[in-house]
């Protein structure tokens, strides 16, 4: 288990359409119950910042300045320097210095703050304490308004090596007439859902049918398709023993997780749930700071941002 040395570090994870937060303290990485509160990828600077201090008083109440924070946060984003190349979502944080808005906004030094990548901090938290710490290879996949991943050998985020895609990403990878995102993502299965149907509902929305609805059950029946198809494309020559998955859709995985490991057959990869859920990335970030207040290098995957698309 890894030691952190000081007291109340806050731990973030921003989202698509949530941000979360919770803190950990001196006695190993016991990250506490986690808040979050909604908020707009079109959101300004100001409504963003509004978000990250609700959030760390909501955490760590009583106006205490924590010792550290670590951010799990999407690409593209400079992680060495705290800074969001973001266009797609989040667009008012471009070209922003993260590091001083967070050192200013919770009275924390510039030095004890940390960012990493969101997929990232979900397979980290995985390896540390949920499902991925009984394997040596392994990756993470989180789908949500978009796909994230990320892959490891022995608790080491790689972000290239045999078998892992340029930057550990596999949202941009060539797949059938498109990339990937478009066939494994909040959006794709909404464009399913409504091929079928003739109508734009949202995903919770068609989860939430699916029982009664024919049409509904067909959707995520489909996405379940693509996703085993994405994941031996982008995943097999990795030789994962394990493929863990996270991220608001796969609260429906009861829908679609037969069918993705249907189209796995016959290659040996478990494809399996989060154990942590919405706790991963935090335990994530957590482990992240930590490692990087001890001298350990950060993993390789965060010393790249990734091409806009």
């Amino acid at each position: 288990m890894v030691q952190n040395p000081d007291g109340n570090v806050l731990v973030f994870d921003v989202g698509g359409s949530h941000i979360g937060a919770s803190v950990f303290g001196s006695h190993g990485l016991a990250v506490r119950p986690s808040q979050s509160v909604p908020i707009s990828p079109s959101a300004s600077l100001t409504e963003f910042v509004e978000a990250i201090a609700l959030l760390a008083e909501r955490v760590l109440p009583g106006q205490i300045a924590p010792s550290g924070v670590s951010v799990a946060i999407p690409n593209p984003f400079d992680y060495s320097l705290g800074v969001s190349y973001m266009r797609h979502k989040y667009q008012s944080l471009y070209g922003i210095d993260l590091r001083n808005e967070f050192s200013r906004l919770l009275r924390c030094p510039p030095g004890k703050i940390s960012f990493l990548n969101d997929a990232a901090a979900f397979l980290t938290g995985e390896i540390e304490q949920g499902a991925g710490t009984d394997v040596s290879r392994v990756v993470g996949i989180t789908l949500g308004t978009g796909v994230g991943s990320a892959f490891a050998i022995d608790g080491e985020i790689l972000a290239d090596g045999p078998g892992v895609p340029p930057g550990g990403e596999i949202w941009n990878v060539p797949f059938k007439d498109g990339i990937v995102e478009e066939f494994v993502s909040a959006a794709a299965i909404q464009r399913i859902h409504q091929q079928k149907t003739g109508i734009w509902a949202d995903v919770e929305e068609i989860a939430g049918s699916a029982e009664t609805n024919p049409n509904a059950k067909l959707t995520f029946e489909q996405f379940g398709q693509e996703l085993g198809q994405v994941l031996r494309a982008t995943c097999a020559a990795f030789v994962p023993e394990r493929i863990i998955l996270g991220g608001g859709i796969s609260r429906a995985a009861t829908l679609f997780l037969p069918k993705a490991i249907h189209e796995l057959t016959g290659i040996p990869i478990q494809l399996v749930l989060s154990r942590l859920g919405e706790r991963a990335a935090l335990i994530g970030a957590a482990v992240n700071w930590t490692h990087s207040q001890n001298g350990i290098s950060p993993p390789r995957e965060q010393d790249r941002t990734k091409a806009e698309s």
